[in-house]
């Protein structure tokens, strides 16, 4: 028989836990060295149970959870518990060994300890600018094994008993481009799992080791029912979908097939990809935790909105993968992009789901961490740089409003990088940072638009990755919304345009050209010949719509008369009326 906890002290530990998270979190971006973590937030933490489940997860990134949901586990695999002391610490990035999904997202963990016992485990992961490999920022459109990306670290240990483990430590230092910024980083990912350590300990120590262990499992088993509430609100039955990525890489040009099949019984789901395209020879491959964790995010936004994000939401969810194909790939092949397969596997689960409850799901997002890299010599400082910047876009419109313009979406939540920091830290100017006008798809309520931000070059010999999709596969709307406009890259120089593909690799840049990044936007929900003209007008006034747009895609007649907005009533009448007979 499991003890019983009373449902407010569950929900006071359970907050705890929480907060300890967050206190983690907070430390490891206050004490960072990279704008990527300090500025962005690339960053996630975690806590844990002496068993390696996941307790608490601080809300940063979601794709992270898969970096962290088996390396408990794998500590507790490779290490007797014996064998483990306060003040060890262990580091590991390797997707192939439970390590993480990506090779530039390190994660370290660290034991809690209270009277000698192991009571629990924190964690914490960021997401480093270069962990080497073949291009600066570790990933590139042209890799074809992981061993390209960068290096593969073991799990081994970062401290012992409180003492950094110079060993370990120099041996990432050593083969990053940039090894001051990664020995800031680890030394905030040192501090990060300190500060945890020592809250997670209070609140043990609060309780008792007893009781915060009977709390832990009650706080599992809390998240599984309210999970599995949620899912028998769903109408059961089987519920298929299909999205394209639009290419692989240079080594793979064709589209991407992502398929599911999503069965819902009673208080079970079970998601399926059977038919999902091979793994394929570039850096979009997914290893099965960061599926898992993708599941995980699409079924809590849907049906645990209020659930605390622990594993046990994952005992309501069956996922299935056939191993060899892009969402469960295995060595050799490259994962470092695998953060946008994840994104259309998020729009293939709404995209089922929609076709049963529409009013819970969004228009298909910009879906993509759309990626900026560029690196050289800082002339004001000759040191070497790699700067990782990701570029937010629309998020789809849903039944109750218009979705949100230049956000980051789905399974990423970092910040921009404000412009200031930027052109403080490096050789770059940023010529434009502007929304899209028109990239929101047209509906009853309009899509989220995307980002236009365009860097010009202040030094020579400065080299640009860009990691982009929808670029060929527009974002798609709902219930007669229209899709938003796909993403594009295009270089300027010596005043020409010339338009890049969605992956591109160490392009050269010299002084004065121009590197112009356009995000997706998003898709519109229902029909824009039901939304309301002044909505139309507002749009306008707002620079989100254009004049043509309106008429075009909602049927509203908009007078300009020296930039003074007006809607020609009876013109969009009749105009609105011919439309909507023509399309019958």
């Amino acid at each position: 028989m499991k003890k019983k906890v009373d449902p407010i002290t569950l929900e006071i530990v359970g907050n705890l836990l929480l907060s300890v998270a967050e206190e983690m979190g907070i430390t490891l971006v206050k004490t960072a060295f990279s704008t990527n973590i300090k500025e962005r937030k690339d960053c996630s933490t975690a806590v844990f149970d002496a068993k390696g489940n996941m307790t608490a997860q601080a809300e940063y990134v979601p794709m992270h959870l898969g970096s962290m949901l088996d390396v408990v586990n794998e500590v507790l695999k490779r290490y007797p518990v014996e064998s483990i002391s306060p003040g060890d610490m262990f580091v590991t990035n390797d997707p192939y060994s439970g390590g993480g999904t990506h090779l530039p997202d390190i994660t370290m963990v660290a034991p809690v300890f209270s009277d000698d016992q192991l009571v629990g485990f924190v964690a914490n992961i960021a997401h480093h600018s270069d962990i080497g490999g073949m291009v600066p920022g570790s990933v590139s459109p042209d890799s074809t094994t992981i061993y390209q990306e960068g290096l593969r670290i073991p799990l081994v240990k970062i401290c012992s008993k409180g003492e950094v483990v110079k060993e370990s430590y120099d041996f990432i230092r050593l083969n990053t481009r940039t090894p001051v910024e990664r020995q800031g980083d680890l030394d905030a990912q040192i501090a990060s799992n300190h500060a945890g350590v020592r809250r997670l300990k209070e609140v043990i120590q609060k309780y008792g080791v007893s009781f915060f262990q009977t709390c832990t499992d009650g706080l599992l088993d809390y998240a599984e029912e309210l999970m599995r509430s949620g899912i028998r609100s769903l109408p059961d039955g089987t519920y298929t979908f299909e999205d394209y990525l639009d290419d692989a890489g240079t080594h793979s040009p064709d589209p991407v097939l992502i398929r599911a099949k999503i069965t819902i019984d009673d208080s079970n789901a079970i998601v399926d990809f059977e038919g999902t395209s091979p793994q394929v020879p570039g850096p979009l491959n997914m290893v099965f935790s960061g599926l898992v964790t993708t599941i995980f995010y699409c079924f809590k936004a849907i049906a645990g909105q209020d659930v605390f994000s622990n594993q046990g939401i994952y005992r309501a969810l069956t996922v299935k993968a056939p191993k060899g194909s892009i969402v469960n790939c295995t060595l050799p092949v490259p994962v470092g992009q695998r953060i946008d397969t994840s994104q259309r596997v998020v729009d293939v689960v709404l995209g089922a789901l929609s076709k049963v409850a529409p009013e819970r799901v969004l228009a298909a997002c910009n879906s993509v961490v759309t990626s900026a890299i560029f690196s050289g010599t800082n002339p004001n400082t000759d040191d070497y740089f790699v700067y990782l910047e990701t570029i937010a876009g629309g998020s789809g419109a849903h039944a109750f409003g218009d979705g949100l313009s230049g956000v980051q979406v789905h399974m990423t939540n970092t910040s921009n990088l404000p412009v200031e920091a930027l052109e403080r830290e490096y050789p770059i100017l940023i010529e434009k940072y502007a929304l899209r006008k028109d990239s929101g798809g047209a509906g009853l309520h309009r899509g989220g638009l995307g980002i236009q931000r365009d860097y010009r070059i202040l030094t020579d010999n400065i080299s640009y990755t860009g990691l982009g999709d929808r670029h060929k596969f527009a974002p798609w709307g709902i219930s007669g919304g229209k899709e938003g406009s796909p993403g594009k890259f295009s270089t300027i120089k010596n005043g020409k345009e010339l338009l890049l593909s969605s992956k591109v690799s160490e392009l050269q840049l010299n002084k004065g050209d121009i590197v112009s990044v356009s995000s997706p936007g998003s898709g519109g929900f229902g029909s824009p010949f039901e939304r309301s003209p002044e909505l139309v007008l507002f749009d306008v006034v707002d620079q989100k719509v254009s004049v043509e747009k309106a008429l075009v895609d909602y049927g509203v007649k908009i007078n300009d008369e020296n930039g003074i907005y007006t809607i020609a009533e009876e013109e969009t009448k009749q105009y609105r009326l011919g439309l909507a007979q023509n399309s019958i």
